[in-house]
């Protein structure tokens, strides 16, 4: 079947930025395993396949080249930047059922924001086995690590600096024992998500990196839903001064991403995050899946 298809890249203006995603229309109903494919054909971490829905504006599905997800934050920000240019929705508040349930979204042109569910707090997670996934020092670490899920679960981890950020090296069999030590395996759950204080330039406040195993590329240059979970981490445990912030990612990747962050609620009872960014169209077209 043929399907229309926007490849978007999100959290920057400016084509080749950010991170890419491709939207595909219409295509919420295509098989797991072609969805699958089609983000391997790509080489993209996620693609999304959007359609009707009987309780939203639109039903989005989320895929990474190994499994659906639940939500996504940088697919999210694409599918409504792709709505938008393609004059499906007009600027105002648009609603998506998700996996992870209806995720309010407002867009102004080719800026989205997208008001994240309300943090779930985990289990805190032993530093030295997530140091070791990392391939850092557990000192390198700067506060427990714990898993938050504003709709899509991460091991949040804060480390000192940027320099330490930039010398994490993903280690598979640590990530094997960190998966198996919280009853997962490696297939099933997403990789520390690693964060410092720093911006990685004068605007931002914060840089992050997420590290991926096969057969996803090995590195994310921009993941919105984990930039949700670390917000509400940082502002719950006293580790930002203000539940507004810049959050930067992708630099080192050659494709600067930005988001402006805001956590909604006091730190002992967030009501959800609202994760902004902008998108840009790279190209559009027809699939045959």
């Amino acid at each position: 079947m043929a399907f229309e298809f926007d490849w978007i890249d999100a959290f920057t203006g400016d084509i080749f930025g950010g991170n890419g995603c491709a939207v595909v229309h219409g295509a919420a109903h295509v098989s797991d395993a072609v969805c699958m494919a089609y983000v391997r054909e790509t080489s993209l971490v996620e693609c999304t396949f959007a359609g009707p829905s009987e309780v939203a504006d639109f039903h989005v599905r989320y895929f990474l080249a190994s499994r659906e997800i639940p939500f996504a934050g940088h697919p999210t920000v694409a599918t409504v930047v792709a709505l938008r240019a393609r004059g499906m929705i007009e600027d105002g508040p648009v609603t998506l059922e998700t996996a992870a349930g209806i995720i309010p979204v407002e867009v102004q042109g080719d800026r989205v924001t997208m008001t994240q569910n309300a943090p779930e707090f985990g289990v805190q997670v032993d530093p030295a086995l997530v140091a070791a996934v990392g391939g850092i020092g557990e000192s390198d670490i700067l506060h427990p690590p714990q898993i938050v899920s504003t709709g899509l679960p991460f091991c949040i981890t804060l480390v000192k600096d940027r320099a330490t950020l930039e010398r994490v090296s993903l280690d598979l069999g640590a990530l094997g024992a960190f998966a198996e030590a919280l009853g997962h395996d490696s297939t099933d759950i997403m990789e520390p998500f690693w964060v410092c204080l720093e911006g990685a330039t004068g605007k931002g406040d914060t840089f992050s990196r997420l590290l991926m195993a096969p057969p996803s590329p090995p590195e994310d240059p921009f993941t919105g839903s984990a930039t949700g979970c670390m917000a509400a981490y940082l502002w719950a445990h006293s580790l930002i001064p203000a539940p507004k912030f810049t959050a930067e990612q992708g630099h080192g990747l050659g494709r600067a991403g930005q988001a402006q962050v805001e956590v909604l609620g006091p730190q002992d009872a967030i009501t959800g995050v609202k994760v902004s960014g902008r998108g840009a169209r790279v190209m559009s077209g027809t699939v045959y899946l």
